[in-house]
């Protein structure tokens, strides 16, 4: 893939959520907790790459890039934007719609 060609966000989103949802390993309510809690887990990543990227914890110095850091925000994007679509299969609309709300209480722009 080129450095420039573009990515089906949302395509991408629908076939994360179809393979993790032809893989799991339970059913009912708790797959969408789970999913959910993944953030937690996916936060937790980011707050220990900027840890390592600024070499704060004294033991272990500098073990992160802000690479790393952008990476790792990255996985918290698409992680949430997967259980979203977990919640609703109108989660491209619930997120535009979101955005949307978003943007006029910050900007004043719809």
């Amino acid at each position: 893939m080129s450095e420039h060609e573009h990515v089906d966000l949302w395509g991408s989103v629908e076939a994360l959520y179809g393979w993790l949802d032809a893989n799991r390993v339970g059913d009912g309510p708790d797959e969408v907790l789970l999913r959910i809690l993944k953030l937690s887990e996916e936060v937790g990543e980011v707050a220990q790459a900027v840890v390592g990227a600024t070499g704060r914890n004294p033991r272990k110095g500098v073990t992160h890039t802000w690479d790393d850091v952008s990476a790792e925000l990255c996985d918290v994007a698409v992680t949430a934007l997967v259980a979203l679509r977990t919640l609703t299969p109108e989660a491209r609309d619930v997120f535009a719609e979101h955005l949307r709300q978003v943007r006029q209480r910050s900007l004043g722009t719809g």
